[in-house]
């Protein structure tokens, strides 16, 4: 069979679940997801193993630690692949929700109900839990999804898929509510974005080539952000403490996410009170660090940041430094060079907040908080489906609201338009 034909298959398939899925009841859909986890937990030392062959094979080929770091199902994230399951099923189902009912002059009532989008294509690298992540949100948001994760992680993805097929049959849904990709033919990702005729909306998650090849080049709506350049500033009235903790862990909780800092921009008055000591941390942990010229004007060991610094996703043991004149180069700085993923300040100034929270234009936008929260798990959302940088629709992390839209809804009595 060829790729042309194996996904016209898979949409077909998908397209016909979808249907299926919009009048699953909200017990259905938690019934599936709580079989889903228990498959896993029963399948533990199976995913596992097939995730150490992924990782052998990664090693052997070369992939840099923060792929590898993202391939890998720690014991604490396949416990969380479980608990996601847990939280989405008791997170209040959005589909059929109707809001903003109005009687109209003419006696009409006029609403809105919230309905699934129809069938989710999902792209992604590396990252095996992103599998049960998208099967989740998708499954409890009534619709069905097409997943293609990256060669490197095929083994892993093949073992989940086989948990979420079963969880599905299980409960009475269709299996093909939830198609995991198994050709590594990366033909495969062209026809998956080109077919109106079955997939609805797509949602790449990878590095910033990929997702700008899926924005060029789908023929569907794409919910996306190209990359995280993320940045923390710590204003000049910040709690020391606070802005050590926050910076040091926005930095180096995980290097190879999208909502890890990249820049560090400081109030040039504390830079001395504050920067010595963030800077031997970083330094301890083996971050590689670049300054401007005034950061590496007063401190050692420091390499002279270029204009490209600033506009660069590490995801990588890097930070780049600034020294800011106070808030309003800061918010000139994070305007120009941000990505608009999600930007955190460090200040005990209320007003100063306020003011970095309405001007920083991102889709995430934190006071003394880690730009690490900026995740769907950690917003309450259960998973998330990936971060929106746009403006529509959709933006930050996309939990199942993300995953539905609107229809308008009339409710007459034989009403007739004179």
């Amino acid at each position: 069979m060829s790729v042309i034909e194996y996904m016209k298959n898979i949409g077909q398939q998908a397209r016909a679940a979808s249907r299926e899925m919009m009048s699953a009841t909200t017990g259905q859909k938690n019934a599936a997801l709580l079989a889903i986890a228990d498959a896993l937990v029963e399948s533990r030392d199976k995913v596992i193993a097939e995730n150490a062959i992924d990782l052998k094979n990664g090693k052997e080929k070369g992939l840099d630690a923060a792929l590898l770091d993202r391939l890998e199902l720690t014991p604490s994230r396949f416990d969380a692949m479980v608990e996601g399951l847990q939280q989405v099923a008791a997170l209040p189902d959005p589909c059929g929700e109707i809001t903003d009912m109005k009687y109209r002059p003419s006696g009409i009532q006029v609403g809105k109900m919230r309905v699934p989008l129809g069938v989710v294509g999902i792209i992604y690298e590396s990252r095996p839990n992103v599998t049960i992540d998208a099967a989740s949100l998708c499954l409890k948001s009534g619709n069905a999804t097409i997943l293609r994760g990256g060669s490197e992680a095929i083994h892993s993805n093949r073992a989940i898929a086989e948990c979420v097929r079963t969880g599905l049959e299980r409960a009475g849904l269709p299996g093909a509510a939830v198609q995991v990709i198994e050709t590594t033919d990366r033909a495969a990702v062209g026809e998956l974005i080109t077919m109106p005729e079955y997939v609805d909306v797509i949602v790449p998650r990878g590095g910033k080539g990929l997702i700008e090849r899926i924005s060029n080049d789908a023929k569907v709506a794409v919910i996306k952000h190209l990359d995280g350049i993320c940045h923390v500033y710590i204003d000049k009235t910040a709690n020391l403490d606070k802005a050590f903790d926050v910076a040091l862990n926005s930095k180096t909780h995980r290097y190879g996410v999208c909502n890890a800092m990249e820049t560090l921009l400081v109030d040039e008055s504390i830079a001395d009170a504050i920067l010595p000591r963030l800077l031997d941390a970083y330094v301890e942990k083996g971050v590689e660090l670049r300054g401007c010229a005034k950061t590496t004007a007063k401190f050692s060991g420091l390499i002279s940041a270029t204009d490209e610094d600033w506009d660069t996703e590490y995801l990588a043991p890097i930070l780049s430094i600034k020294l800011v004149s106070g808030i309003d180069e800061a918010i000139d700085h994070i305007n120009r060079h941000s990505s608009q993923h999600t930007e955190s300040i460090i200040t005990e100034d209320y007003t100063l907040a306020r003011r970095f929270m309405t001007e920083v234009d991102s889709s995430s936008v934190m006071v003394n908080a880690s730009t690490r929260f900026a995740d769907g798990f950690q917003y309450g959302l259960g998973a998330e489906i990936g971060i929106s940088t746009d403006k529509i629709h959709a933006r930050g992390p996309v939990g199942l609201e993300g995953l539905t839209s609107q229809k308008w809804i009339v409710l007459g009595d034989g009403h007739i338009l004179s």
